[in-house]
């Protein structure tokens, strides 16, 4: 019996060491399955790790001595006008940096990033996963999503380059890995989920938002990263964090691939900025109350409020009162929603949309147009004496109002630039509205340039200036 129980013990002892050696060769073994990928990432990391980039941009900074004093006589007796004194006034230089990350989208070397990255630089340098310096080229920034396209020239050596996936077909619980610089310690991969999709109301930079929220750490100097999924393609660029202490709390946002890929193709193309389609419209969410006397068991969709009479939703003939639910054949949740799926659309052809009235449903394509140039804006200076010279006006047409953030129904002229002179001694902004002076309304940059003609001493104007109406008299020269 005593034989038989040692022989257990060895044949078991045996087993042991054959499975913690298995295991042993398991965790070693590089994953060839998508199956095996849950034991780790490094082959994604492996794969899209070099068409993740690190962007530093570097702003020259000139700053004068300022001495109050410098050119009163009594100063000067005293102090006199020494070498000392002169280098004191001269200007100094000073550099500012400011680093982020980027995404290789193009493998003749075209990479996409956030704006704001960028925002304000004299030189921007690429730094390659190799260590290389390219200082690159701006193709097409757009503020309004918070993008912007580069270029950098390698000779023709191509380089590997992101794919772009349909982010419309992520879903929640997706495992993502985010890549960038953060805090400037050099490339970094974090894991996590998509926590969320479809998330408004969450950067100050950009218009159009419908982000992807993940719990991927992501940190400052991670914006411009790349959001990627378990097959390495790109789901979207890093660009926002939700933090009170300026780090990662598991909640961090990114821009879909499917807004990135609109303004990328804009770029290629050579436009100067993003070709967008308008919808004209003013919506509104669907409240609890709204729904319920809809019919719907929640809120949902995107209520039309207001209608531009140019607006191609009038004329493929939905009206006020009506509720969008979808477009393209995807669900619409709120206004939100709809507007940035509506604006990064390609421009040209049309979009199914359907769309609720008295109970019943009905489908309509609407053409993807840009906001006609109606009447032609009419870029003009201001000359003269009066109290407005210096600043550049324009016609409040849709396409001008669309690109200056301001209601294409407002009657007027918007100030576009205000470039020195009595504008900017009076302090008129870029987006005032002139709507009238000394009693003659201001429709057009010609009834201004009637009212500089004239040359009154005393202009009584009457102006908007986000959203409030003032009230001024203002002296020429």
């Amino acid at each position: 019996m005593t034989i038989w129980l040692r022989l257990f013990a060895v044949s078991l002892f045996v087993l042991n060491v054959m499975t913690f050696s298995g295991q042993a060769d398991a965790q070693n073994k590089v994953p060839s399955s998508r199956a095996e990928i849950g034991l780790s990432f490094a082959p994604v990391v492996k794969e899209t790790a070099p068409g993740v980039v690190n962007i530093y941009t570097r702003k020259i900074v000139r700053n004068r001595r300022f001495m109050p004093f410098a050119d009163d006589p009594i100063f000067k007796h005293f102090f006199g006008r020494g070498e000392k004194q002169r280098e004191n006034t001269r200007p100094r230089k000073r550099v500012q940096n400011s680093l982020g990350s980027g995404v290789i989208v193009g493998a003749s070397g075209i990479v996409v990033t956030n704006e704001h990255v960028i925002q304000g630089g004299d030189d921007i340098i690429v730094v390659l996963s190799d260590k290389r310096e390219v200082e690159a080229e701006v193709m097409l920034r757009d503020r309004r999503t918070d993008l912007a396209v580069l270029r950098i020239n390698l000779e023709g050596e191509r380089l590997k380059a992101l794919k772009l996936r349909d982010s419309d077909t992520l879903a929640v619980g997706d495992l993502v890995l985010a890549i960038g610089n953060p805090f400037g310690v050099g490339q970094t991969v974090t894991s996590g989920i998509i926590s969320a999709l479809g998330r408004t109301k969450v950067s100050r930079q950009a218009d159009y938002q419908f982000f992807i929220q993940t719990d991927a750490a992501i940190n400052p100097g991670n914006s411009g990263g790349a959001l990627v999924d378990m097959n390495g393609d790109l789901v979207g660029i890093n660009t926002a964090i939700f933090s009170r202490s300026g780090g990662s709390h598991g909640i961090g946002f990114a821009i879909p691939a499917n807004i990135v890929r609109n303004v990328i193709d804009n770029a290629i193309a050579g436009r100067e900025k993003v070709r967008r389609p308008w919808a004209g419209a003013s919506l509104q969410d669907v409240t609890t109350d709204i729904a319920e006397s809809l019919g719907f068991s929640r809120p949902r969709g995107a209520l039309v409020r207001v209608l531009h009479e140019k607006s191609p939703l009038r004329k493929a003939g939905i009206k006020v009162g009506d509720l969008l639910l979808e477009i393209g054949k995807r669900r619409v949740e709120n206004s939100k929603e709809f507007a940035s799926r509506f604006a990064n659309l390609p421009a040209g052809g049309s979009i199914r949309v359907l769309y609720q009235r008295s109970g019943k449903a009905k489908a309509v394509d609407v053409a993807l147009q840009p906001p006609p140039e109606d009447p032609p804006r009419n870029l003009t200076l201001i000359k003269g004496y009066g109290p407005m010279s210096g600043s550049m006006v324009g016609n409040l047409s849709p396409a001008l109002a669309d690109e200056m953030r301001r209601d294409p129904r407002e009657v007027g002229v918007i100030v576009t630039e205000v470039r020195g002179g009595r504008a900017r001694e009076i302090g008129f902004r870029r987006g005032d509205i002139v709507m009238e002076v000394n009693g003659q309304k201001i429709a057009q940059v010609r009834d201004l340039e009637k009212v500089v003609r004239e040359a009154p001493e005393l202009w009584r104007m009457v102006m908007k200036r986000n959203g409030r109406i003032i009230r001024s008299n203002l002296q020429s020269y």
